[in-house]
């Protein structure tokens, strides 16, 4: 029997791992929903926003940006937590099959890789400037977006931590 962490751990992928992956789950005909993001510090919002994008299909594929992909994305002062601290956590989450990691400045080469049936974003992107949409529509995939939850998110966050509030 597998100790909860050797669990939490077996969800985390590389790249190459996760094509392989998605492919076993496919041939199994489970539907492969992907997202993305940084992830940095995880709060309500994000919580509900990965369980949505998990009710829209059977497997959950979480792509997190490196801490070198988030620095460049978001500043100097970012990450707050490291790239396997992200991973872990994501990994926990029940509803959560899959996590990986990518360097890039977005989830292209992934998606191109992977082909899921569903690519999930905040409803803050326009579904045609969804990065990979093409390539998911190409394959008979859908994109969607999902509504933030209102008051939530890292920068608010990281902005009352330096407040004191």
């Amino acid at each position: 029997m597998l100790a909860a962490l050797d669990i939490i751990r077996n969800k985390i992928f590389d790249q190459a791992t996760i094509v392989h992956q998605a492919n076993v789950w496919r041939f199994q005909s489970k539907k492969i929903v992907f997202t993305n993001g940084c992830f940095d510090l995880l709060h309500l919002g994000h919580i509900d926003y990965l369980a949505k994008a998990a009710d829209l299909g059977s497997v959950l594929i979480v792509a997190v940006n490196s801490d070198k992909s988030v620095g460049t994305l978001k500043g100097k002062n970012r990450p707050i937590n490291k790239e396997d601290q992200r991973a872990m956590i994501l990994a926990s989450l029940h509803f959560t099959d899959a996590v990986v990691l990518f360097d890039e400045e977005t989830p292209f080469n992934l998606i191109s890789m992977i082909r899921p049936d569903v690519l999930v974003k905040g409803s803050d992107y326009e579904i045609d400037k969804i990065v990979g949409a093409d390539i998911v529509r190409q394959n008979g995939g859908k994109v969607t977006t999902i509504d933030f939850l209102p008051g939530y998110s890292t920068t608010l966050i990281e902005e009352r931590i330096r407040k004191g509030s």
